[in-house]
């Protein structure tokens, strides 16, 4: 079976426990990278987006309700070039740019899971714990996220508080990112 269901708990976090995670996660887990990433949500009917980071772009398309713990998940990496290229195509086919975000990632493999310990301009800081598996494993995948919350000591922030920031968001979001 493809694993194409992305199981995931966020939660919002202060600087210093940003900081500590980092220096935590340094020491016990596999560090990948940190990248920068410039993302923009496409207007329509589907949770549409594309992606430029230090190393390559992405279009994708998520499934089910914004913020949900599990969503089925659709993704295509091109060279980073070609960003402007998804912009434009997009553009052309009548979407607009709903939102962007401007943000520093720092990504870990730790305990089976996909950790991404954040900081996006004009939202803040943000841990990520997410697992992707087969839509029969989401329950099992689940718990490991939650475990692994447990373990780094952190609350997931509840997703109508996330709900109201991402609202905030949406308003403001131009004085914090400019379109490339």
């Amino acid at each position: 079976m493809r694993k194409n269901v992305e199981v995931e708990i966020r939660s919002f976090i202060n600087k210093q426990k940003y900081l500590d995670l980092i220096k935590f996660l340094k020491k016990k887990a596999k560090f990948l990278e940190q990248e920068k990433q410039l993302t923009y949500y496409f207007s329509g009917p589907a949770d549409l987006r594309i992606q430029k980071s230090d190393n390559y772009a992405k279009v994708w398309l998520k499934g089910g309700k914004l913020h949900a713990n599990a969503r089925e998940e659709v993704e295509i990496k091109v060279d980073k070039k070609d960003f402007s290229k998804l912009k434009n195509l997009f553009l052309t086919l009548g979407y607009k740019i709903e939102i962007a975000w401007d943000r520093t990632r720092n990504n870990f493999e730790w305990q089976g899971c996909d950790i991404a310990v954040d900081f996006t301009r004009g939202y803040g800081y943000i841990l990520e714990v997410e697992k992707l598996t087969t839509s029969n494993q989401a329950g099992k995948a689940l718990g490991q996220v939650k475990d692994v919350f447990k373990r780094l000591k952190v609350l997931p922030t509840p997703k109508k508080d996330f709900e109201t920031k991402f609202e905030w968001y949406k308003k403001n979001w131009k004085k914090f990112v400019k379109l490339k």
